[in-house]
């Protein structure tokens, strides 16, 4: 587990310092990828009570800490380093990780990473020359898609054609658990739109 993810000494004494000045019970810290995968990936970094950790977290035990690493994320965070840089201001906390915003799709990743590679590999490429883009807000229960249009696709009078011979299409071929597409955006907006 070392090896996934490196928390230097100082990052852990840093970490520890914070953790010491809640002063509440248990509390450990939480290390997760939101948007694994895509251009959007962040690398958040925060308090973990012990009602907010999850039953597959995986769990770092270092001298001074605990860190729960969140399992979705672990392929993610491979090379990650989580450094603290003592200087004249007081410091400050980095994480790097090289590897967050790549795909790393697996016919066992969470169906939302397949979409959003799908997404951010295929479908968006094709949007940006439109000025255009697409993201996932989720996979609901019902097997759909549900997305927002962002730029050039927002308001524009071709949507419907995008979303169903081009969207719907290539997600329902390339992730079978994919039934349809559902369409949240607003096009009543079409300041960007690309055809009005």
């Amino acid at each position: 587990m070392s090896k996934i993810i490196n928390i230097t000494k100082s990052a852990e004494e840093y970490l520890a310092k914070l953790i010491l000045d809640k002063n509440e019970t248990d509390l450990s810290i939480r290390i997760f990828i939101s948007d694994p995968g895509t251009p959007k990936a962040e690398t958040c970094l925060a308090y973990c009570k012990p009602d907010e950790a999850m039953p597959d977290d995986m769990i770092l035990n270092l001298d001074l800490i605990s860190v729960n690493i969140e399992k979705r994320s672990v392929p993610f965070l491979k090379d990650c380093i989580v450094n603290f840089d003592n200087d004249t201001f007081g410091g400050q906390l980095t994480i790097k990780a090289p590897n967050a915003r790549l795909p790393n799709i697996s016919p066992d990743s969470p169906i939302e990473d397949r979409i959003n590679y799908v997404i951010y590999n295929e479908i968006n490429p094709m949007l940006e020359s439109h000025g255009g883009e697409v993201s996932l807000v989720k996979f609901n229960s019902k097997n759909e898609a549900v997305l927002q249009f962002g730029g050039g696709c927002q308001g524009c009078g071709m949507v419907d054609v995008t979303l169903k011979d081009g969207i719907e299409k290539t997600l329902i071929e390339q992730i079978p658990e994919v039934k349809s597409v559902i369409d949240l955006t607003d096009h009543s907006i079409d300041d960007n739109a690309y055809y009005k």
